[in-house]
């Protein structure tokens, strides 16, 4: 199965290391960060589950929650959160899937056998209320995420919906956005009183 971008995040139920959980009954009315792994008590994973853990506070302030998943048992989930808080110094409190027989991982397209037939790969899924998928990344096994990354396009989705936006390459909370192509000048002043400066027609910056 192939998931795309604005499609509905398949719902599951699955045992987690905080019980199971209905999948969109358990996100309710949040964003998700949805995140996978090769395998518990690896090294990159040890310290992406760690930094996911000490920026709860941030994904919070975000209406985000993070749900982690390796295709091992809880029981084995549970021991290695223990080296996690340990190595890490921190305190892991989102649930991580149970997945050791691949269903979800399958499901959303988290096997890639070219660089192994067992282990999910480094996928992101950045979910919205809505349960529509809204952006999707996949690192390979041996390179860890860039978190500054994912809150940063989770900041440039909720901006983008809440605004009407769209954000520029390198953009970061505070930026000038652009005002896409599709907005006439006639709309964009009742949206953006503060004005613009337009670069080219198609190309209009503002701050908000």
């Amino acid at each position: 199965m192939s998931l795309r971008l604005g499609d509905i995040a398949p719902n599951f139920k699955i045992d987690t290391t905080q019980g199971e959980i209905d999948f969109h009954e358990w996100s309710g009315d949040s964003w998700v960060f949805f995140f996978s792994h090769p395998a518990d008590f690896t090294p990159v994973c040890t310290t992406e589950m760690g930094r996911t853990a000490q920026l709860a506070s941030e994904f919070a302030a975000r209406n985000t929650k993070s749900l982690g998943l390796s295709t091992d048992t809880v029981e084995e989930h549970n021991k290695w959160i223990e080296d996690v808080n340990d190595t890490q110094n921190t305190t892991l409190e989102f649930p991580i899937v149970a997945d050791e027989d691949y269903k979800i991982s399958e499901l959303y397209g988290m096997i890639h056998p070219g660089e192994s037939e067992t282990a999910a790969v480094r996928s992101v899924f950045i979910i919205d209320p809505n349960k529509k998928i809204r952006l999707t990344m996949t690192y390979p096994m041996s390179c860890g995420r860039n978190f500054d990354e994912i809150l940063r396009v989770i900041d440039a989705l909720q901006l983008s919906d809440a605004k009407r936006i769209a954000t520029p390459a390198d953009w970061k909370k505070g930026d000038e956005v652009i005002i896409p192509p599709s907005i006439s000048n006639e709309t964009a002043s009742d949206i953006f009183p503060q004005g613009w400066n337009e670069l080219r027609p198609y190309l209009r910056l503002t701050k908000v």
